[in-house]
């Protein structure tokens, strides 16, 4: 069987078939592999049966690992996540704001793979937002406001002692392991149109999720903005909803795309193993 790439005939995403991810992979299946990883922003490889030495070999494929500043790693592998909800879990849902993965870092993550382990029958969809049509969908005036605004992003609301998943988050019954910590009060300027270093397409860089406001402006005028942008860049027609199957690894451009976790699955356990590919530059 040969290797073939199916568009989802939504905005972003193509399913792979045709390749069984535990065999080594040559250098130029994986650079035809990356060629549609980016143009596609999305890949999705059904009934894969891997381990969890396979899924770092996969990753590194890719790139070298990326730094997962905030979250516990399973026993055996210091890359490896588990995006873990147990079925009597009342917390609120993990992730489910559109974000690109670690923007506040100095070098974002190219890309972030993830793979189903126990998926429930229904619900958990994951929600991928196209950040290339994004900014070319904007209207001309908020498209020349974007290319002149840089970022001010930070990890606070999420991750700082006092942040979404903080203190008082490690006591709520939260089976997932996220480590809080003062580190998430860094700040760091992004410019909020990105280039792609690949495709040399521009985007729509981030959310609220981890934008604070932008230079220059103040606190007002950046909320205003963000919020604007924010409704225009998560528009039903800019989405794709992937459905979750076990066996299932999703490899997706942070580049690219704002992704935002769903749920709709209570009295079911969800488990799902998650890898970061680092990025060489901005």
């Amino acid at each position: 069987m040969s290797l073939n790439i199916e568009p989802t005939g939504a905005v972003c995403g193509a399913v792979v078939t045709g390749i069984d991810l535990r065999e080594d992979l040559s250098d130029d299946l994986v650079a035809e592999l990356r060629a549609h990883w980016v143009e596609n922003k999305l890949l999705i490889f059904p009934k894969q049966q891997l381990t969890d030495s396979d899924l770092e070999r996969v990753t590194l494929y890719f790139g070298e690992f990326g730094e997962d500043p905030f979250f516990g790693h399973i026993d055996g592998h210091e890359n490896i996540a588990a995006i873990q909800r147990n079925a009597d879990e009342k917390t609120p849902i993990f992730a489910e704001f559109y974000h690109s993965d670690w923007s506040f870092l100095e070098v974002p993550p190219a890309g972030t793979v993830l793979y189903g382990i126990t998926i429930p029958p229904h619900g958990g969809n994951t929600r991928f937002a196209d950040q290339v049509l994004a900014y070319e969908r904007l209207p001309d005036d908020m498209r020349e406001k974007a290319d002149q605004l840089t970022a001010i992003h930070s990890a606070e609301l999420g991750y700082s002692p006092k942040g979404v998943y903080g203190d008082d988050d490690q006591d709520s019954g939260r089976s997932m392991k996220i480590i809080p910590s003062e580190r998430a009060l860094e700040k760091r300027e992004h410019p909020f149109v990105r280039t792609h270093r690949e495709t040399g397409e521009k985007a729509l860089y981030s959310s609220p999720s981890y934008i604070q406001g932008f230079a220059g402006l103040d606190e007002e005028e950046s909320r205003a903005l963000l919020m604007a942008f924010y409704q225009h860049q998560t528009a039903d027609e800019l989405v794709y909803s992937h459905k979750w199957e076990k066996d299932m690894l999703v490899m997706w451009d942070n580049r690219s795309l704002l992704h935002a976790a769903s749920g709709g699955y209570d009295g079911y356990d969800r488990l799902l193993h998650r890898l970061t590919i680092a990025d060489t530059e901005f």
